[in-house]
Protein backbone atom coordinates (compact mmCIF):
# COMPACT_ATOMS: atom_id res chain seq x y z
CA UNK A 1 0.00 0.00 0.00
CA UNK A 2 2.77 2.72 0.80
CA UNK A 3 3.25 5.10 3.11
CA UNK A 4 1.14 8.43 3.96
CA UNK A 5 4.19 10.40 2.95
CA UNK A 6 4.69 8.88 -0.29
CA UNK A 7 1.13 9.07 -1.63
CA UNK A 8 1.16 12.80 -0.16
CA UNK A 9 4.49 13.27 -2.62
CA UNK A 10 2.95 12.17 -5.22
CA UNK A 11 -0.24 14.56 -4.95
CA UNK A 12 1.91 17.18 -4.39
CA UNK A 13 3.89 16.73 -7.71
CA UNK A 14 0.71 16.31 -9.63
CA UNK A 15 -1.49 18.80 -7.84
CA UNK A 16 -4.11 15.98 -7.83
CA UNK A 17 -5.47 13.13 -5.03
CA UNK A 18 -7.03 10.71 -7.15
CA UNK A 19 -9.77 8.37 -5.67
CA UNK A 20 -7.84 5.38 -5.07
CA UNK A 21 -4.74 7.59 -2.91
CA UNK A 22 -7.61 8.93 -1.01
CA UNK A 23 -8.68 5.46 -0.05
CA UNK A 24 -5.50 4.30 0.84
CA UNK A 25 -4.37 7.17 2.80
CA UNK A 26 -8.02 6.47 4.85
CA UNK A 27 -6.43 3.31 5.49
CA UNK A 28 -3.55 4.42 6.25
CA UNK A 29 -4.22 6.86 9.03
CA UNK A 30 -6.42 4.06 11.13
CA UNK A 31 -2.87 2.55 11.54
CA UNK A 32 -0.41 3.92 14.27
CA UNK A 33 1.64 6.53 12.05
CA UNK A 34 5.21 7.98 12.98
CA UNK A 35 4.94 11.78 13.31
CA UNK A 36 6.35 12.38 10.29
CA UNK A 37 4.31 10.72 8.27
CA UNK A 38 1.14 12.85 10.16
CA UNK A 39 3.11 15.94 9.36
CA UNK A 40 2.84 14.77 5.75
CA UNK A 41 -0.86 14.54 5.65
CA UNK A 42 -1.38 17.90 7.17
CA UNK A 43 0.87 19.23 4.18
CA UNK A 44 -1.23 17.51 1.67
CA UNK A 45 -4.37 18.94 3.43
CA UNK A 46 -3.05 22.58 3.42
CA UNK A 47 -2.63 22.12 -0.32
CA UNK A 48 -5.73 21.05 -0.90
CA UNK A 49 -7.39 24.01 1.27
CA UNK A 50 -5.01 26.26 -0.58
CA UNK A 51 -6.30 25.14 -4.07
CA UNK A 52 -2.75 23.34 -5.02
CA UNK A 53 -3.95 20.05 -5.07
CA UNK A 54 -7.47 18.94 -6.48
CA UNK A 55 -9.12 16.15 -4.80
CA UNK A 56 -10.64 13.94 -7.49
CA UNK A 57 -14.06 13.11 -4.83
CA UNK A 58 -14.51 16.74 -4.47
CA UNK A 59 -15.04 17.03 -8.60
CA UNK A 60 -18.07 16.16 -10.43
CA UNK A 61 -20.33 13.52 -8.41
CA UNK A 62 -20.77 10.28 -9.61
CA UNK A 63 -19.18 10.96 -12.50
CA UNK A 64 -15.55 10.07 -11.04
CA UNK A 65 -16.55 6.66 -9.36
CA UNK A 66 -18.59 5.58 -12.60
CA UNK A 67 -15.47 4.94 -14.35
CA UNK A 68 -13.41 3.43 -12.12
Amino acid sequence: MGRISDLVQQALETGYLTLTAEDQLRSLLQTKNDPEELTAFMQLQQAAMEGNVRQESREAPGISRCLS
